[in-house]
């Protein structure tokens, strides 16, 4: 191995050096039983992003709309408790946010299919704490995830 391979695979990331060594990683997915591609599989994590702040949105429209008196009230108070309760009450019910129904994405538990309130609240606290929600495991979910049972899916 030459200066530039060596270089390339840091470049690259270590999956791709251990890929490039002969690794096999399978898919998103596969060691849950989930399809590599269609209804059912992995969400990727663009989609996930965008339904999160899909759901901000809204939840800020309805806090500045119905409740606060200024923007920053709107905010700082009001739309992060919003946020919380749409979440807990949404996906521990039907298994989505509007804004997850809106790019096609459900949360399901692993063992049920159904998320139920208790999975959901648990969810919901590790998503708000942020950094169980930015360590994502090779499957891509995320460690509020892993810890809940529950995956995010494509309808």
């Amino acid at each position: 191995m030459d200066n530039r391979d060596a270089i390339g695979s840091w470049l690259s990331g270590p999956r791709a050096a251990a890929e490039d060594a002969g690794v096999e990683f399978g898919y998103r997915g596969e060691q849950l039983g989930l399809p590599e591609e269609g209804p059912g599989s992995i969400a990727r994590p663009g989609r996930r992003f965008a339904a999160l702040a899909v759901d901000w949105g809204l939840s800020l429209l309805i806090a500045y709309g119905l409740i606060a008196h200024s923007y920053n009230e709107a905010a700082q108070k009001w739309a992060p408790l919003i946020f919380f309760a749409l979440i807990v009450l949404t996906v521990g019910t039907i298994g989505f946010t509007p804004g997850k129904r809106l790019f096609g994405l459900r949360v399901v538990a692993l063992n049920t299919g159904r998320v139920n309130p208790l999975r959901a609240l648990l969810r919901t606290v590790l998503l708000f704490l942020a950094i169980p929600a930015l360590i994502w495991d090779r499957d891509g979910r995320g460690l509020h995830d892993r810890l809940a049972g529950t995956v995010e899916i494509l309808l």
